[in-house]
């Protein structure tokens, strides 16, 4: 059997893929070359971020694309069909060099006529399409071309093939995914951007404004010649750090780096890495390239001219790596979690900051003059991002427990770990806490002091969570209410809240106290016991959007009680960690992959009947398995998400 690669889902923060249906389309070209000789030219126009294979691929790789002609006496092939040059990389997943294309592929075949009453030609292309958070399954499409007509171009509607019908997709609906891809970017791009100017307020690079533009005022002939030079030399700090964003996309691939929202060792990682940052920046220790570099770049930026510029541009990236480095991997960090160009995309935002201050005071150098000076608040800036950092590093500890379902770090653990390091900063900024490089702190200005009361009145909304409380400004952050040592608070059992009905076998409460299954037979059974139509829940234990949904949208009181009162819930965990019985373990038919685990079964199941693995996703079905309406994903509007539940809750009355 012929196998191919399903990407493993997921992303790190707050990232949902739109359902693609289709993100192939054909077009078809014949062109006389001869009296009884044509060339059919098979244009494969590929959407953003998708990939076709090659139809050279190994076996134990993916699905290549194939080409079958119609074998009718009267014609015949001339050749194979030519393929484009394409891309080679080596695919950590199946351990091979593998072939595919981006964008536009052309392929050729050339074809004689024995027969030259001949009008028409058929043929066949199988093929499969992945991105970097998925594989659709493989598709084979059909296509009659005219060797009578002129010569045109003869597309082919985007259709999907699910349930044995056809669905046309529209044009607004297949650029969702590349719309999505480019907002994503946009935030990547934005959270950069403030992330550098961050790290422009840190001891490391807040000085060397100052300095650097002075230099080129006084070095330059004249003003104009001073902010060229300014000019240039923040660009090259963009392209220094452009450089670093792309090195990490080329040696780690967007393939394997979209498996780090739900992968166990990627996260512990993470979590390592983030503390060791978060306690570079509290002052245990500074995190410095070596200084030999910086000598030697430093002697490289007196040769003057554009090579001088650079290299004082890369010697700034060097002295001040002791604080950037710990930003610049958190944000590497993030960015790469999502694929693709994102650390790229990552690296100029970040960089555009830093680069920007350099340009501006070099065209008015009388800026300077408004600048604060350096001081003990640089420290200060340099501290509140350590404690920051060290409170997301344990999103990263808390998506590895979820996973696992080992409930070391349940919800109350993390908002009290959340309130102590919080708690700890607000102390920091009110001047009660010192740490080792601090300023001696005679009084602290209005403006500290403001940040605390915000700090404080944080770590104030956050203690009621211990008891209970939804906490909805973090949802998705810590763990969900029931992944509690006390679901329904400190005190309160499920007698006291008023859910002491009997559970339904194989039943369980879920978000909202909801009947929940989480094993698609039982839910089914249930729901044709109790005439009731059917909401599938593709969700995952470290899906932020999942808990999102969950805490945002479906405790609206119109919502909840249509999950309670007028539909069965199933919820299956895609990335639930559970090995099947070894009887249950099976080949997909679908995917080629060994299921060996619960989150398999339950990523096959929603990939072969539904043709997605987006998560939260979320299908309304009958007694009997068929869909009630279009399946729908994250949806953050009440509104709509009322209006999908109430349609498909009529047409199963109807």
């Amino acid at each position: 059997m012929k196998k191919y690669f399903i990407a493993v889902f997921f992303l790190t923060v707050t990232l949902v893929n739109a359902q693609i249906f289709d993100p192939v389309n054909f077009v078809n070209e014949v062109h006389p070359i001869g009296e009884d000789s044509y060339e059919i030219l098979i244009t494969a126009n590929i959407e953003n971020g998708w990939h076709l294979y090659s139809q050279n691929v190994e076996e134990g790789g993916p699905i290549p694309t194939t080409f079958s002609f119609d074998s009718a006496a009267g014609i015949a092939l001339i050749g194979d069909v030519e393929e484009p040059k394409g891309q080679v990389v080596d695919d950590p997943v199946f351990e091979m060099r593998i072939k595919f294309f981006e964008g536009r592929a052309v392929f050729k075949q050339r074809i004689k006529l024995t027969d030259l009453s001949i009008q028409t030609l058929d043929f066949s292309v199988e093929y499969m399409v992945c991105n970097d958070t998925q594989c659709l399954p493989p598709e084979t499409k059909n296509y009659t071309v005219s060797l009578t007509e002129k010569p045109e171009l003869v597309r082919e509607e985007t259709k999907l093939a699910a349930e044995g019908d056809f669905i046309e997709i529209s044009d607004s609906e297949e650029n969702t995914e590349a719309l999505k891809n480019n907002q994503d970017l946009w935030t990547i791009f934005i959270l950069s951007f403030l992330g550098g100017f961050a790290a422009l307020l840190t001891p490391c690079v807040f000085p060397m404004i100052p300095m650097t533009v002075s230099f080129f005022t006084k070095q330059s002939k004249n003003r104009a010649s001073g902010i060229k030079n300014a000019l240039l030399y923040g660009i090259f700090i963009i392209v220094i750090y452009v450089v670093l964003g792309s090195v990490v996309t080329a040696v780690f691939g967007a393939d394997a780096l979209n498996a780090l929202s739900t992968n166990v060792v990627f996260n512990l990682v993470f979590f390592g890495l983030l503390v060791f940052f978060a306690f570079s920046f509290l002052g245990a220790f500074e995190i410095m390239l070596p200084n030999s570099w910086a000598n030697k770049i430093d002697s490289q930026a007196d040769r003057g001219g554009l090579l001088g510029i650079f290299f004082m541009a890369l010697a700034l990236a060097i002295v001040s790596f002791s604080c950037t480095g710990p930003i610049v991997g958190t944000l590497l960090v993030e960015a790469a979690s999502k694929g693709g160009i994102a650390p790229i995309v990552g690296m100029l935002g970040f960089s555009s900051a830093i680069a920007l201050p350099f340009a501006l005071f070099a065209a008015f150098p009388g800026w300077l003059n408004s600048l604060p000076k350096s001081g003990g608040w640089l420290n200060t800036v340099k501290v509140v991002l350590g404690f920051l950092e060290l409170a997301l590093a344990f999103k990263f500890l808390s998506n590895a427990d979820l996973v696992l379902q080992l409930h070391l770090l349940e919800r109350e653990t993390f908002l009290a770990i959340w309130i102590a390091v919080f708690g700890g900063l607000a102390l920091y900024l009110f001047g009660k806490i010192t740490l080792p490089h601090d300023s001696p702190l005679p009084h602290i200005s209005v403006g500290r002091l403001s940040l605390g009361l915000l700090i404080l009145a944080f770590v104030v909304y956050l203690i009621p969570g211990l008891w209970g409380a939804p906490l909805q400004w973090i949802s998705g952050f810590p763990p969900p209410m029931q992944y509690s040592e006390s679901p329904y608070g400190v005190g309160n059992t499920k007698g006291s809240m008023g859910t002491a009905a009997e559970l339904p076998p194989n039943a369980e409460l879920g978000p909202l106290d909801l009947i929940t299954f989480k094993d698609y037979s039982a839910g089914m059974a249930y729901a044709k016991k109790q005439h009731k139509p059917v909401m599938l829940d593709f969700t995952g234990y470290a899906c932020v959007n999942c808990r999102k949904m969950e805490e945002r949208v479906w405790p609206d009181p119109k919502i909840v009680q249509i999950l309670k009162n007028d539909l069965v819930l199933i919820s299956l965990y895609v990335d639930d960690k559970k090995d099947l019985p070894e009887r249950e373990q099976y080949v997909s038919e679908t995917t080629g992959k060994k299921i060996k685990t619960v989150g398999n079964k339950w990523s096959d199941f929603q990939i072969k009947h539904y043709k997605a693995n987006a998560q939260p996703y979320y299908v309304l079905i009958d007694n009997n398995g068929e869909k009630l309406n279009a399946p729908t994903a994250y949806d953050p509007d009440i509104d709509s998400y009322l209006s999908w539940l109430k349609e498909g809750i009529k047409n199963y009355k109807n």
